[in-house]
């Protein structure tokens, strides 16, 4: 298993280690060790799965004070899996990384705390796996406009399908200060 930084940092693309033969393949998707040697969360307290349909838009979704840390990997189909930063001071706040996610290429996306989450996805019946830092609690839960202008995420694809509830999320601009999480430099 390796680790790559992508251009936010703490964002990071995680490849497992790939064994394949006639029959199939192989990998490791949690092992506590490996993923601290490797500067990673070794504790996740939830997992999740999602389904969408090609050109649904999820996100981008966090949560205000309870903040969570994702490990993301797609087990069927494909998807563009988005974070954008949203610490107050970072260097990189309002910045966002993109990636193509598929399950013929196992990769996993490793999003830390204080950034928003959301995907777009390329093909039907996209699964989506997650492992979650901390639990959801949607008293907790915020979000950002999927198409702020001023964070100009390059979705690809015709206008996607999203839910009532992300098309009224506000700008990132429009959020109070006590609504994002704060940067703590290490």
């Amino acid at each position: 298993m390796k680790v790559i930084e992508t251009t936010l940092p703490g964002v990071l693309r995680v490849i497992p280690d790939l064994f394949r033969d006639d029959r199939g393949f192989f990998m490791e998707t949690y092992h506590a060790g490996k993923f601290k040697a490797l500067g990673l969360p070794e504790i996740f307290l939830q997992d999740n799965h999602s389904r969408s349909g090609k050109g649904i838009l999820r996100g981008l979704h966090f949560q205000k004070t309870r903040q969570q840390g994702k490990l993301v990997r797609v087990v069927a189909g494909s998807l563009f899996d988005v974070a954008v930063d949203i610490r107050q001071g970072s260097a990189t706040f309002g910045r966002w990384y993109g990636q193509v996610l598929t399950a013929e290429s196992p990769e996993f996306l490793y999003i830390p705390e204080g950034f928003a989450h959301g995907f777009y996805s390329l093909s039907d019946n996209t699964e989506l796996v997650y492992k979650c830092t901390e639990l959801y609690d949607p008293s907790d839960e915020g979000g950002i406009l999927w198409s702020d202008p001023d964070i100009a995420i390059k979705w690809p694809g015709e206008t996607p399908t999203i839910s009532q509830k992300d098309a009224l999320y506000p700008f990132l601009c429009n959020l109070s200060p006590e609504n994002l999480p704060r940067h703590n430099p290490a």
